[in-house]
């Protein structure tokens, strides 16, 4: 097998090989939007009123200061090793 004839071998595998992810990608692209607009006309994509919708505490003044105080602990005990 001659050079000229690896390279052309190559490029043609090259191309090949382009050519299926570039297909693989449209095909996804093509399917992500069926998905979308069946999830759009069946309303799943609403969120959860906010009655239901779990909340997440934040820590309140007092708790920032325990953690400010442990924090200060766990350096000043560091920091005496």
């Amino acid at each position: 097998m001659t050079i000229t004839q690896m390279l052309s071998q190559s490029a043609l595998l090259t191309l090949l090989g382009m050519g299926v992810v570039f297909v693989f990608l449209i095909i996804m692209i093509i399917c992500m939007n069926i998905l979308h607009r069946v999830i759009h006309a069946l309303k799943l994509d609403k969120e959860e009123p906010a009655a239901t919708a779990k909340k997440v505490s934040t820590p309140s003044q007092s708790d920032n200061g325990s953690i400010i105080a442990a924090i200060a602990a766990a350096i000043r005990a560091k920091s005496n090793d």
